[in-house]
């Protein structure tokens, strides 16, 4: 008996350890993932690749072709980055390392946002030469599917819903450079620029405060300002504290990484598109300061983590620098808007 206790407990301890082996090696592996898959994709060139996606089908660019052709691109490293080692689309993942991780998945949602703006923008404005006129087929079909929501792993995977969504644009693509066809168009004038504009000045607006509160302060009420007869549904405070909890103070960071990567890819084939309708309102160097702008946000974060210091505290604050540059995107667009709409 005693040598069986013996021999049993020595079966139990090499059972034992080959569980707390393999928790270690999956641990490691695990690790490794994370760290490759948390590695932000680079920048692409917009007019190498609108040749790239039109070049196969032996048609040349066009007009829109360039803007068109960066949502695609866009759209499609979100969801398989720049290859299959790192890691794919994230969003929805309900196993380890992608469950683990948040800011690959914000950074994810951040270039959602704006994929989701320009292809509404297409549909309704850019594809469209009045707002009587018929809307594009395939844009019809993208538009919604990208819409679909972002974390859904299983029936339907949002992965093969957005995939659908680019599949459309492409056929979108494919039709407006094809000289044989003429009801795929994209009219590039001030007007349907400035709509997408308003998207975006909305969008880096509400991103700037967000960022801004990362130190939390006081603010005035000033919803009903500059109208007397102005009314709200429910009553608020006259002042108000901000402030983003500090468990969501990375999140609104990479998600500002994420929109400002889609929107210097978008920004870069307008400024092809819409060189004309720029250079005529004296505006295209204001597009390339936008882009700058943006630009920096990019810059490697040589920290292990989002520091949260205060305004002129000893730490840095890193939500801070970011809402800076956004801040000053923001404020371009919005003269540059201002410019457009001028005759």
């Amino acid at each position: 008996m005693a040598l069986e206790s013996i021999k049993n407990r020595l079966e139990g301890n090499v059972v034992a350890k080959i569980i707390v082996g393999l928790v270690l090696f999956l641990a490691v592996i695990w690790g490794v993932l994370g760290f490759v898959w948390n590695d932000e994709p680079g920048q692409f060139s917009v007019k190498e690749n609108a040749s790239t996606l039109l070049k196969p089908a032996g048609l040349e660019v066009v007009t829109g072709a360039v803007t068109t052709a960066a949502l695609i691109q866009v759209a499609t490293t979100m969801l398989d980055k720049e290859n299959a080692l790192r890691g794919g689309y994230l969003s929805n993942d309900t196993t380890p390392p992608g469950i683990f991780m948040d800011n690959i998945p914000q950074w994810e949602y951040g270039v959602l946002i704006q994929v989701r703006d320009l292809a509404k923008a297409m549909r309704e404005s850019f594809s469209r030469s009045q707002s009587q006129s018929t809307e594009d087929s395939d844009l019809a079909i993208a538009e919604p599917r990208f819409n679909f929501q972002q974390n859904s792993w299983a029936f339907p995977a949002t992965e093969t819903v957005y995939g659908e969504g680019i599949t459309a644009v492409k056929a979108y693509l494919l039709r407006l450079a094809n000289p044989k066809l003429s009801k795929a168009q994209f009219y590039a004038r001030s007007d349907n620029l400035r709509y997408w504009l308003g998207s975006v000045e909305h969008r880096l607006g509400s991103l700037s405060q967000r960022l801004s509160a990362s130190v939390g302060q006081k603010r005035l009420n000033t919803d009903l300002a500059g109208e007397n007869a102005a009314s709200q549904a429910t009553a608020s405070p006259d002042e108000l504290e901000v402030k983003t909890p500090w468990l969501e103070i990375d999140d609104v960071f990479y998600e500002a990484r994420g929109t400002a990567w889609a929107l210097i890819h978008f920004l870069k084939a307008i400024e092809v598109d819409f060189k004309d309708v720029l250079q005529n309102k004296n505006a295209l160097v204001s597009v390339q300061q936008i882009i700058r702008e943006l630009e920096a946000t990019q810059e490697s974060v040589c920290s292990p983590m989002i520091l949260n210091g205060s305004g002129f505290g000893f730490l840095a604050n890193h939500s801070l620098v970011m809402a800076s540059y956004i801040s000053r995107a923001n404020a371009a667009i919005i003269d540059l808007r201002e410019l457009l709409s001028r005759g």
